[in-house]
Order: structure tokens, then sequence, then C-alpha cells
């Protein structure tokens, strides 16, 4: 990812979470909402627009580079006792999915069965964890990538092996949302790497896009489940009527 796209992705996660919309955005710098808009989606940002922007989420320029900095190194795995921790609870594995994907303190609560008190102590968990850094206010750092991925055979792994992914396929697809798509084929190894790759760029656009809308509401979003998967396999009825020589 380029400078000028990850100083564009975490201003707007500063945005979020200090609750200044669009809008309020563009009162400011005396725009038009459809003109800030388009200057973060194409990524257009003058020194002077960033200065600004940088006092109104009240920082200095250098305090934002350094928070560019420190986002860089972010956690690509899980610990055994971290995934394991994660699994033990399904309120703290709610709180973490939460958080990655930015919602505030206060769209959690009021999402779900969740009061401020257990919250607050869900995210100090998460906090220990070295998963989010708590900050004032009920706010938070996130600590781990978008694209992060579990221990092989680990907690997680076996977490969403056993309920996620049954859970996930067990419905007919209907929703105008949905989509499903299935096609066994026979490839060469070249195009088996091709398809591997290609794979692999999705899950990426995945993250990306799901970093990039973290600066709107969750009222503006919805939870989407997106299985990419792809494994050497013959359906059993097949295998049972090959020819063993």
């Amino acid at each position: 990812m380029s400078q000028i796209k990850q100083i564009t992705t975490l201003i707007k996660g500063l945005l979020k979470q200090q609750n200044i919309t669009y809008a309020a955005l563009a009162d400011e710098l005396q725009m038009s909402e459809a003109n800030v808009k388009r200057m973060f989606s194409k990524q257009a940002l003058s020194l002077q627009r960033l200065e600004r922007i940088c006092e109104i989420l009240q920082l200095s320029m250098s305090e934002l580079f350094l928070l560019l900095e420190r986002n860089k190194v972010l956690v690509s795995t899980l610990t055994h006792e971290q995934e394991q921790q994660l699994v033990n609870d399904i309120k703290l594995l709610l709180v973490a999915v939460c958080v990655r994907d930015a919602w505030s303190f206060a769209e959690i609560v009021e999402q779900y069965s969740i009061t401020e008190h257990q919250c607050l102590q869900l995210m100090a968990r998460l906090d220990k964890l070295k998963m989010i850094e708590l900050l004032p206010g009920n706010k938070y750092r996130l600590l781990i990538a978008q694209d992060f991925k579990w221990l092989a055979n680990g907690p997680l792994e076996r977490y969403v092996s056993h309920f996620v992914i049954k859970d996930f396929l067990a419905a007919n697809f209907k929703e105008k949302q949905s989509y499903r798509f299935y096609m066994p084929g026979t490839y060469s190894a070249t195009s088996i790497e091709t398809l591997k790759r290609k794979l692999e760029e999705l899950t990426r656009e995945a993250a990306q896009l799901n970093q990039q809308d973290a600066s709107l509401s969750v009222k503006e979003r919805q939870r989407m489940g997106l299985l990419v998967a792809m494994r050497p396999w013959e359906l059993e009825q097949f295998q049972q009527l090959r020819v063993h020589k």
C-alpha cells in the first residue's frame, strides 16, 4: 500500500474514532461533502489540507506520521494463548471481531446485549492480550492487521471449521446481497497457481475495503461473511468409481 493511501486510511480511521462525519469535516474545511468524499477516494490531499485536517483532529503532523509509523507494525498472527482465550469466551470473541471492524464502544453496547461495564472489561482484556491499545474515553487503537491469519490447526481455525463455516453454509443464500458459486475443474499446475494468486488478491482487497469503510457508522454497514477456499478435492462418490491401478 502506498504511503498516501496509508495516510488517507489512517485519517479516515481517526475521524471515525472522534465521531467526525464527512459532513462535519466538510464544514470545517469549507468544502462540499461530495468534494471531501472525492478527496479521500482519489487520495488527493495537499500539505495545506492535511495540516488543517490534523488541526481538526487535534494532532500535529509529526504526531500523525508517528501514528502512521506505529500502524505499520500491526500483528498479523495471534499466539495460541490469544486464540484460545477468544474461543473460550463468546463475548470476548464478539468484541474482538467488532474492534477489528472499527466499531466504536457506543456502537457495540447499542447493538449487543453487553453493558458498558462489561464492554470496558472485555476491551481491557483485549488490551492485555495486545490486540488493542485502550485509550481514554473508551477509545482504542487496533494492533492487529486487517488480513491477520489464524494459526494452522489452532483454536481459531478449529472453531471456524467446526462452527462458523458449518453455520455459514447452512443457508439458501437467497438474500439480495448474497452470492454463492462453486465450480470444480481439472487444472494444470500453472493454472492452479494463477487461481491461487487471484484468490489471494481478492482476500487482500476485501481486507482493504473493510478498513476503508471503517469511517462509516455501523448503521451504514452490514456484517458479511466471505468464504474463499480452494483445495485438491473430488466428491467421495466420484472417488469410489475410480479405477485403482
